[in-house]
């Protein structure tokens, strides 16, 4: 049996994807990005206004780069992104939720973003160099949820009655965010348990400044972790998966 065939299992049918590929810390960083950029790429022509469908995009494009960058530091890019099973991706399960409304699509931002830049941060510090620029991209990315969810929160009747509904429903996929991913450093050296504590006392400042009410805290019981670094996904994935993988699937071997 060839070393693709031994492959194919993990990562779907065509695919070169080995274990020591699925079992890399940049996996799961990396298909983070790329999840969430198609999710805010699906606000393309239906944002509320023109200038937040640039900044939607703008964003989108930042985290499609995190991921290309870190995909190439594992394989090849296209191969890992289009030739892999729903079962083979190690993103966590918040980013993978379906945008919702808008207030929805901004809470998942929001606790996204801000872990993000937090665990970006501690990886510049360990010298990481694609950490040290994407830091400022995802300090951008949280400032622009957190303008929003202080908008919404804070805003009228409506639009609290709907922040407070995302920020109830989403809260419960935010544990997984903080389960360590072992491997060697730098991401293997990353304080998980520092970047929980600054990620709640962040989370907890904007929700309230945004007069919405902070969810039950993990000691209570509420903070669940998910399944997605385990290859466990939640239904709207398969879906968002299958859209996101079509014409590449449907032209094998296609080049620009």
């Amino acid at each position: 049996m060839t070393h693709s065939q031994e492959a194919r299992p993990l990562g779907g049918a065509g695919s070169h994807t080995d274990a020591a590929e699925l079992d890399s810390p940049l996996l799961p960083l990396a298909d983070d990005a790329l999840v969430l950029s198609h999710r805010l790429g699906e606000w393309a022509g239906h944002a509320p206004v023109l200038e937040e469908e640039l900044a939607l995009a703008n964003i989108a494009l930042d985290l499609l780069g995190q991921a290309r960058v870190l995909y190439s530091e594992l394989g090849d890019e296209d191969e890992l992104a289009y030739l892999r099973e729903e079962r083979a991706f190690r993103n966590c399960q918040l980013v993978e939720q379906p945008n919702g409304d808008f207030a929805c699509t901004m809470i998942r931002q929001l606790y996204f973003s801000a872990y993000q830049e937090l665990l970006f941060g501690q990886l510049a510090e360990l010298g990481n160099p694609l950490a040290a620029k994407a830091v400022k991209e995802t300090e951008y990315h949280r400032d622009h949820a957190e303008h929003w969810t202080l908008r919404l929160g804070d805003g009228t009747e409506e639009s609290h009655t709907r922040a407070q509904r995302a920020t109830d429903a989403l809260w419960r996929y935010t544990g997984e965010l903080f389960e360590p991913l072992p491997g060697p450093a730098p991401v293997g050296a990353v304080d998980w348990g520092a970047l929980r504590a600054g990620w709640t006392e962040r989370i907890t400042r904007v929700l309230r400044a945004a007069t919405l009410t902070v969810p039950e805290s993990p000691q209570s019981g509420a903070w669940t972790a998910g399944a997605g670094r385990q290859g466990l996904h939640t239904e709207p994935f398969g879906r968002m998966l299958a859209e996101m993988q079509h014409l590449h699937r449907s032209h094998p071997g296609a080049s620009w």
